[in-house]
């Protein structure tokens, strides 16, 4: 079995990128419920600065539940990645 030389840039880039993929979902619904409601409160002249922050919080909130194992099978497989190739980190 061959060793093959893991770069710890490589390594580094994978988890930027996973942590991308896992919270930009996440970001773009909360933006995209904050979009809907300033719409809905110019359309509707309601300037309650307060408002806003409860649908965005459930959205958010039902969104983690609801891809939250996708997110989490990310995650852990990035960690098991990393963990399994410890010992050649210390090399």
């Amino acid at each position: 079995m061959d060793i093959v030389p893991i770069n710890m840039f490589d390594i580094l880039n994978e988890a930027v990128w996973t942590m991308l993929l896992v919270t930009m979902p996440i970001l773009l619904v909360a933006m995209g419920v904050g979009l809907i409601i300033g719409i809905v409160q110019t359309a509707t002249s309601i300037q309650e600065q307060t408002l806003i922050f409860i649908p965005k919080i459930l959205a958010v909130f039902l969104f983690i539940i609801l891809v939250g194992p996708w997110m989490a099978d990310k995650i852990l497989g990035i960690t098991r990645e990393i963990l399994g190739h410890l010992e050649r980190f210390i090399q």
